[in-house]
């Protein structure tokens, strides 16, 4: 299966990438990934790339876009993948849409994993880190320390990142809602879009897209 998983930050993509991915033996292609790989073995694309990060700049589409085709163009994306973090907005769409076309592949599903706000707020904003070299992640709702403040695992002092806070947050969900969230739209008129609700213990998400993706339902 070839799919695209999108939802806001907080949905859990990441850890519900790593699953189906396992799941339907398939990679998991991860633009995070892709950028600190490219720029780890100072490829070409990623001498490019750390040239606009260093300069405080956004990486233009076309370079984000390069990295992808050259990964699902590896051995073991020849039966599929997940695109996690790309496409990031309509116009990667159209281009992923014309990539595709052009190595005679097309889109299985986009997979939206859907969260209230609300929740998105809670989630993020609740993470507690270590700020000892071990990096511990708590939350005070989720997964509380069994002293307030303090890393059950070292010791060290527990605190909240800047881009945990809630305006941080309610900031990138802005950024969401007005960059990525159109592609579901744009995917709708595909037919290929599959929503399911993010909430829940991990196993039940993934066991939810699963059998979301076997039926193809959504809102199609």
């Amino acid at each position: 299966m070839r799919i695209v998983l999108v939802g806001p930050p907080g949905a859990g993509k990441g850890t519900q990438a790593a699953f189906l991915a396992q799941n339907l033996s398939i990679p998991h292609i991860s633009t995070g990934d892709l950028f600190r790989a490219n720029i780890s073995q100072q490829t070409e694309l990623g001498k490019l790339a750390k040239s606009y990060i260093d300069a405080g700049n956004l990486v233009p589409d076309e370079v984000t876009i390069a990295m992808a085709k050259d990964r699902m163009e590896q051995p073991d994306a020849e039966n599929g993948f997940l695109l996690d973090g790309f496409p990031r907005n309509v116009s990667q769409a159209e281009a992923l849409d014309e990539l595709l076309e052009t190595e005679s592949m097309q889109l299985d599903a986009v997979l939206d994993l859907e969260v209230p706000e609300d929740e998105v707020v809670k989630r993020i904003a609740g993470r507690r880190v270590c700020r000892n070299e071990s990096a511990h992640v708590f939350h005070v709702t989720y997964k509380p320390p069994a002293k307030e403040g303090v890393c059950d695992v070292c010791g060290g002092e527990l605190y909240q990142r800047g881009d945990d806070s809630e305006e941080t947050v309610r900031k990138r969900l802005e950024v969401y809602h007005t960059q990525t969230e159109p592609i579901i739209d744009y995917y709708k008129a595909q037919g290929l879009v599959v929503t399911i609700s993010a909430l829940g213990k991990v196993e039940d998400v993934t066991t939810r897209a699963m059998e979301a993706l076997k039926r193809g339902e959504g809102d199609k």
